[in-house]
């Protein structure tokens, strides 16, 4: 069983931790947030190819899906969408994950670094990703069934009348309340549960529960600064879907690798050993 401590409770003894317990620094500042932004901006920057071109790669995809949902007339679920994509997107960044490791770790970098990532808990990973989808399709759900109960069943308004609809009327005045209440109750639990712990499952050999329950841990014991990271990451993703996902392209990567830098300066593996091994020879 891997130990989780606090780090002002285990300050004093940590010479005497085991190998790999986790420490949780529970005294981050407020304003840590913008440090790891611009540490994020600074790993953007510095590998600006594979970083844009991941941000580039995943505006793309929305925009085929945005397509997609013009194609069928199902427009009106773009923002439902949009607001899964915050449940989904730690996991769709593992691959910047690695590029900030490999920068940090002043390790050579190119596209199959970010692409073949060599994650140490793939398994573990895996179910990660298997909970955020599964979270990320209730919310679809639970935005269909809010759509019925008031609206009626009688399917979507036309996209020309659904933000005067929304806005506008009673039932479309209680659906936007209903949905944004239990949108963001949704949006805080997942949040909590895969803030750090999908960098941890990416770079340390670790079980999915240890890594969730660091993570919630992490975000209780410093609720101020990580409530402030939820709301950059929500601003950024707002500004991106609002450039009509031009601005997806700097902002995606820019989250992914802030959010390396936060786990780093929230959590330490005691002892930890070589993320992964460099390969010299390609």
């Amino acid at each position: 069983m891997t130990l989780i401590l606090h780090e002002n409770a285990a300050k004093a003894g940590r010479r005497q931790a085991a190998p790999g317990s986790i420490l949780i620094r529970t005294d981050v500042p407020f304003d840590a947030p913008w440090a790891w932004l611009g540490a994020g901006w600074r790993d953007l920057w510095r590998t600006p190819v594979l970083s844009l071109g991941y941000g580039a790669t995943f505006s793309i995809a929305a925009l085929v899906l945005i397509v997609g949902l013009f194609s069928i007339g199902w427009q009106s679920l773009m923002l439902v969408l949009a607001g899964g994509f915050l449940l989904v997107g730690p996991m769709l960044a593992v691959g910047l994950y690695e590029i900030s490791r490999r920068l940090e770790a002043g390790q050579p970098i190119d596209a199959r670094d970010a692409l073949f990532v060599g994650v140490r808990s793939p398994g573990q990973l895996a179910i990660m990703g298997v909970v955020l989808l599964i979270a990320y399709l209730a919310w679809v759900e639970i935005a269909l069934v809010l759509f019925v109960l008031f609206l009626g069943g009688g399917g979507l308004p036309p996209p020309e009348e659904f933000v005067t609809t929304l806005l506008f009327t009673p039932r479309g005045l209680g659906l936007l309340v209903t949905g944004t209440v239990v949108g963001g109750l949704l949006a805080a639990t997942v949040y909590s549960l895969s803030a750090l712990s999908i960098p941890l499952l990416m770079s340390r050999d670790i079980d999915v529960v240890t890594a969730v329950s660091t993570s919630v841990q992490a975000v209780i014991a410093n609720p101020k600064p990580m409530l402030l990271w939820a709301a950059l990451v929500a601003a950024m993703c707002a500004v991106g879907i609002a450039s009509l996902l031009v601005g997806f392209i700097v902002a995606f990567p820019l989250i992914g690798h802030a959010t390396w830098h936060a786990f780093r300066a929230v959590v330490h593996v005691e002892e930890e050993p070589e993320i992964v091994p460099d390969v010299t020879t390609r």
